[in-house]
């Protein structure tokens, strides 16, 4: 289509009178200029210099062949500058558009009547520079369109990414507190019911109020459970309420729990307490529970200290024990509470270390950051006894 328009405009350009008389068909100069011009403008994308050689070598002939050099003859000349043009680069789009203006200029001067305007040689300088300006804009625009369309290929793999990392970011999270959870429950209710095996017969009794404790240790697990297990519901789940995170608020409850277990927990605090943030206080909350879990489960001594240490900008979190290891390193496998206690205080900002006590037991101690204290919060814990 483009070369059937280029070829009708040449011929049309080549019957223009030069003397401002009537159109008369065209010469056969015309015809030979114009088939030859055209016929290497199909081939321009896979030979863009050949085909701006031929149209520029065609308008150099035309002046002396006797055709006026007019803007229509230079069409084949544009549509060929304007291919090279939108997808070469700046400097090479000069050389071209320099080739198909100066040569056709340079004839129509040397064998045109009349002067640098009448001649026509202005066109054949002006309408290559637009040709190649218009190419130009073509080929940045596409480059623009594929730059946008990269981008945004960019961008949605990031979003891709990030949320899949955010997902395993919550699955790892999830499974933290469901082993915290089911390990303390599961293992205060293995105590509760030891001792109430224990007394069935000799002390019914306390049997009896062994296994009251049990009932209470198991709803509260499935509660816990419950609300856990909650946050893998969709966005659109209506459920019931959830409660909620514990923190070291209940942390007494905590220490009744595992009292009633058999394991005998005292609490003490010094320094000024603060609050701390949500996600700190439930991993403060965690490490405890989970180190007087492993105290029940390993340490074969039925009494348990945990300090609560306020500094100036960090919580000292310190659980020990003075029992034994109940089963030796290769006796079981290794478990996943202390890797669990520590991604939690990384997570929170702190770090954590654990590890055997020289005088005998095993101690646990974790640093949580504090938030920045105020004048008119916080109360002087002094150093004192928790009930």
């Amino acid at each position: 289509m483009i070369t059937a328009v280029a070829l009708t405009m040449y011929l049309v350009g080549g019957a223009i009178d030069p003397d401002g008389g009537t159109a008369a068909p065209p010469p056969a100069p015309a015809f030979l200029l114009a088939a030859l011009s055209c016929a290497v403008l199909p081939p321009r994308h896979r030979l863009p210099r050949t085909a701006v050689a031929v149209t520029a070598g065609c308008g150099v002939l035309a002046p002396p062949l006797g055709l006026d050099f007019n803007p229509l003859l230079m069409v084949p000349a544009m549509v060929a500058v304007f291919s090279f043009a939108a997808r070469r680069e700046t400097r090479e789009v000069a050389a071209a558009i320099a080739a198909s203006a100066v040569p056709p200029a340079a004839s129509s001067l040397l064998f045109g009547a009349g002067s640098w305007l009448e001649s026509g040689t202005a066109s054949t300088v002006f309408f290559p520079l637009l040709a190649g300006a218009f190419g130009t804009a073509a080929r940045n625009r596409r480059a623009y369109l594929a730059a946008v369309e990269e981008r945004a290929r960019r961008a949605e793999e990031s979003r891709e990414s990030e949320a899949r990392r955010r997902v395993a970011e919550e699955r790892v999270r999830i499974a933290r507190d469901l082993h915290d959870v089911v390990a303390h429950h599961i293992t205060l209710v293995h105590a509760q019911a030891s001792v109430a095996a224990l007394f069935f017969d000799s002390r019914p009794d306390e049997a009896r109020a062994s296994l009251g404790q049990l009932t209470e240790n198991t709803s509260s697990a499935l509660d816990e459970l419950r609300a856990t297990v909650g946050l893998l519901r969709e966005s659109g789940d209506r459920g019931a309420p959830l409660a909620p995170p514990p923190g070291l608020a209940e942390l007494p409850a905590l220490a009744d729990s595992f009292r009633h277990a058999g394991l005998a927990v005292s609490v003490h605090r010094s320094g000024r307490a603060r609050p701390l943030s949500p996600g700190a206080d439930l991993t403060a909350h965690r490490i405890v529970q989970e180190a007087l879990t492993n105290v029940t489960k390993h340490a074969g001594t039925g009494a348990a200290r945990v300090d609560l240490a306020y500094g100036h900008d960090r919580l000292t979190i310190t659980v020990t024990d003075d029992g034994r290891r109940v089963a030796a390193a290769g006796e079981r496998p290794p478990g996943h509470g202390l890797i669990g206690m520590r991604e939690r205080a990384t997570a929170a900002g702190g770090r954590l270390s654990a590890g055997p006590r020289p005088e005998g037991g095993f101690r646990v101690a974790a640093e949580l950051p504090l938030p920045p204290a105020r004048k008119d919060a916080g109360t002087d814990a002094g150093t004192g006894t928790v009930p």
